[in-house]
């Protein structure tokens, strides 16, 4: 009677757990969606998901920040710094390659942790850049310099968050990207020209302002000729991810 009751307690369970399971139609295996939040920052963006097991997904994103003022510039430049860059524009692409592992109801539902793979490019338009040289005769003369530039990185990290189904045909999707840290290496070269043939004492002093500027998680380094200096980008290259996407699955 006991070995009955344990059969029977089983088999309940079993046809409780499949009926959950089919409260998710696995027939809409596609999600297209957006990142809402990151309009903010002038982000435009697109991610495809795809589904392939109750537990597994693919999903891919394409982003693209238009040309305008760096995000959050005032956080890693003092303020005498910044005013050097006032017409410094920046525009910037990633791709990001992310398998999805999903705990709970799965197919795309509930929560997920996520390894990711990303590409990043990031490019600026000719800015002007000044720096104050101080002359043995005791005077400061303001040297103007014209700069431009790009740099890439490839960068590993994991996401975890959550994804939930909104309405009752299960067709709006709603992505809370909870929180996501991404590091890797990155690699640029920034040039900065100037109209005056520079001193080796110019050059000196240059390249001892652009050193201490102390971009932080960047790391760089300076050489200076008499037409300018060059900014060689070559070391880590971290991010962060947050954000909610708004999706159709079909």
């Amino acid at each position: 009677m006991k070995k009955s009751l344990i059969l029977i307690s089983c088999f309940l369970l079993s046809q409780a757990d499949a009926q959950e399971l089919e409260a998710v139609p696995a027939d809409k295996m596609n999600i297209i969606k957006t990142n809402v939040t990151a309009y903010a920052f002038r982000n435009i963006n697109l991610s495809y998901e795809r589904v392939i097991t109750q537990w597994f997904s693919l999903n891919i994103g394409f982003g693209t920040m238009t040309q305008g003022k760096a995000p959050f510039i005032n956080a890693f430049l003092k303020d005498e710094d910044e005013k050097r860059f006032q017409n410094l524009r920046v525009k910037a692409t990633n791709f990001t390659i992310e398998p999805r592992f999903y705990i709970g109801k799965g197919y795309g539902k509930g929560f997920y942790f996520a390894p990711y793979y990303r590409y990043s490019d990031v490019s600026s338009n000719s800015f002007d850049f000044y720096y104050d040289y101080y002359a043995v005769d005791g005077n400061t003369y303001q040297i103007p310099l014209k700069g431009q530039g790009s740099t890439s990185g490839n960068s590993g990290g994991l996401m975890v968050g959550v994804q939930f189904f909104l309405t009752r045909s299960q067709n709006l999707v709603l992505d809370f990207w909870i929180a996501g840290a991404h590091y890797g290496s990155g690699k640029g070269d920034f040039t900065m020209t100037s109209n005056y043939a520079l001193t080796p004492e110019m050059q000196a002093q240059l390249k001892k302002e652009i050193e201490n500027l102390d971009i932080p998680f960047v790391d760089y380094t300076v050489e200076t000729n008499t037409n300018g200096a060059k900014v060689k980008v070559d070391g880590p290259w971290a991010g962060f991810r947050s954000g909610l996407s708004i999706g159709y699955r079909f």
